[in-house]
C-alpha cells in the first residue's frame, strides 16, 4: 500500500532533520546499501567453514582446532559488518569542490568531552519537544 501524502510529507521531513541533526549518521545509512551480494556471500561461506571447524574441534577433543573455527568465523563476521574502503579523494570537499586535508575535516573536541556533548544534546532536544 502506497503511502499518502501527508506520510510522505512527514517522511520528508523526518529525513532532511536527520540529515541536517547528524549529516554523518545520515550518510552511513545511505551507504548501507550499497554492498554487493558477493560480500555477503563470502561472509556467509566463511562463517559456515569456521562453524564446522569449530564443531570438528570440538568432535575430536582438539582445542587448536575449535579456536581456528572461531576466529574464521569471527574474521568472516568483521568482513560482512566492515565498511567498505572509500575510493576517491581523502579529506573534505569544500564548497569551491577542493579538497582540505583531513586534518581540517575533523572538529574541535568539546572542552567537556563526550559526556558533556551528550548531555548538552540531551537538553537540547528536550528543549525543542515542547
Amino acid at each position: 500500500m502506497p503511502l499518502s501524502e501527508y506520510e510522505q510529507r512527514v517522511l520528508e521531513q523526518m529525513e532532511r532533520q536527520l540529515t541536517s541533526d547528524d549529516p554523518r549518521l545520515a550518510s552511513t545509512l545511505q551507504s548501507r546499501g550499497s554492498r554487493g551480494i558477493a560480500r555477503w556471500v563470502i561472509a556467509g561461506a566463511g562463517f559456515t567453514v569456521g562453524l564446522l571447524v569449530l564443531v570438528a574441534g570440538a568432535a575430536f577433543s582438539q582445542l587448536w582446532l575449535g579456536v581456528i573455527g572461531f576466529l574464521l568465523m569471527f574474521a568472516a563476521g568483521v568482513f560482512a559488518f566492515a565498511l567498505p574502503r572509500q575510493s576517491g579523494p581523502i579529506g573534505v570537499v569544500d564548497a569551491k569542490g577542493g579538497v582540505a586535508p583531513r586534518s581540517a575535516a575533523k572538529p574541535k573536541k568539546a572542552a567537556g568531552g563526550f559526556m558533556h556533548r551528550f548531555e548538552e544534546r540531551w537538553d537540547r532536544r528536550r528543549d525543542e519537544g515542547r
